[in-house]
């Protein structure tokens, strides 16, 4: 009998230990939306904000007069007029045109971070120049033009090949040299991103150096990183896939990717692509940010920072981001998607000041 009942003690036991712990949610804090205004990303006219409103309106309201975001990226700013300070049609003093007081106003009067993203793919060969005429005066201007407007700056300099690390890492020391790193993210213009491939197989040059030099918790030089949308709107585990490779790093490399803390990384999904409304615009029910939300609030450090959880999500992008295709305006707005994931996300609006580990 006694065998018996060791037999059965054993075969209950899995059924009476306690379940493993899992680990807790960490409350998503960058929530936001890259913006390419009403011409595929120039931002090449003054606009009223009464025209911009009727465009736009989602992104303050969800619906129950709450922002669907807390942050938004105007894209882009040309690096080589920037540096030149250029005035042309298109742009005053360095900048487009329609990145005006009036723009940012409009967002941070609702509580909204505003940053201003320098480069972007069209204009890889602009950043190469940029930086290698002048790289530390490059920085120094965008500096000025953060602080003019109150905005924070991202880096999106997406040169794959032999990328110009020597002038970015130029271009940062000045930008720093004006506006150092605040963890209280009190100053919206000392905020200073960099945007990352989807995973660590893309920008990898640009990726390892952000990874070992501005991205570390103990001495950081950025606020942080986004890693951007790859070339389709992945599936769930696709994504999660991407974003792993950030947290393990790549040692099999040569030189290897080191570890990227959670904390240190936001992911990113489309919501205007092709000629599709998607769901991560308008059902967030069926939306990939409800998808992978589990991955996103607990994913584990795996070599670099303490916490669980990435910092939040990103979404490419707001109003017309090309010529062709659907566009966030009426009746495509996407405060069923973006701003229903403001809502089951508590996301905090103003921004609060970021964890740091």
């Amino acid at each position: 009998m006694r065998r018996l009942a060791a037999i059965v003690s054993l075969l209950l036991l899995p059924f009476l230990l306690p379940a493993p712990a899992q680990a807790a949610a960490t409350p998503l804090q960058v929530y936001g939306a890259w913006h390419c205004g009403e011409d595929a990303c120039i931002w090449g006219n003054v606009r009223s904000t009464v025209d911009f409103d009727a465009k736009n309106h989602w992104l303050i309201d969800r619906g129950d007069g709450r922002p669907s975001v807390n942050v938004v990226v105007l894209s882009f700013v040309h690096p080589v007029k920037l540096l030149h300070k250029t005035t042309d049609a298109q742009t005053l003093d360095g900048v487009p045109r329609g990145m005006t007081a009036d723009i940012v106003n409009y967002f941070a009067g609702h509580g909204i971070r505003v940053m201003l993203s320098i480069g972007g793919i069209t204009y890889t060969t602009a950043w190469n120049s940029a930086l290698a005429e002048n790289a530390a005066q490059f920085g120094r201007n965008a500096a000025e033009v953060a602080q003019r407007l109150g905005v924070g700056i991202e880096i999106d300099y997406e040169e794959n090949s032999k990328p110009d690390l020597v002038g970015l890492q130029a271009f940062i020391d000045a930008y720093r040299s004006v506006l150092p790193y605040d963890p209280s993210g009190a100053n919206p213009a000392a905020r200073l991103t960099i945007d990352l491939a989807a995973g660590d197989r893309w920008l990898i040059d640009i990726g390892r150096k952000a990874t070992a030099d501005w991205l570390r918790t103990d001495t950081p030089v950025l606020d942080y990183a986004n890693a951007m949308v790859p070339a389709r709107q992945p599936s769930s585990s696709e994504a999660i896939a991407n974003w792993q490779e950030h947290i393990d790093g790549k040692p099999t490399y040569s030189p290897p990717i080191p570890p990227l803390a959670p904390a240190k990384f936001t992911g990113a999904f489309y919501i205007a692509e092709g000629n599709k409304v998607r769901a991560e615009c308008a059902d967030f029910t069926a939306s990939l940010q409800k998808s992978t939300g589990s991955f996103v609030q607990t994913a584990a450090p795996k070599g670099a920072g303490l916490t669980p959880g990435m910092l939040g999500y990103m979404f490419w992008a707001a109003e017309r981001p090309s010529t062709k295709g659907v566009t966030t305006t009426p009746p495509n707005s996407c405060e069923g998607g973006v701003g229903g994931g403001a809502t089951a996300y508590a996301i905090p609006i103003p921004m609060p000041a970021l964890r740091q580990s």
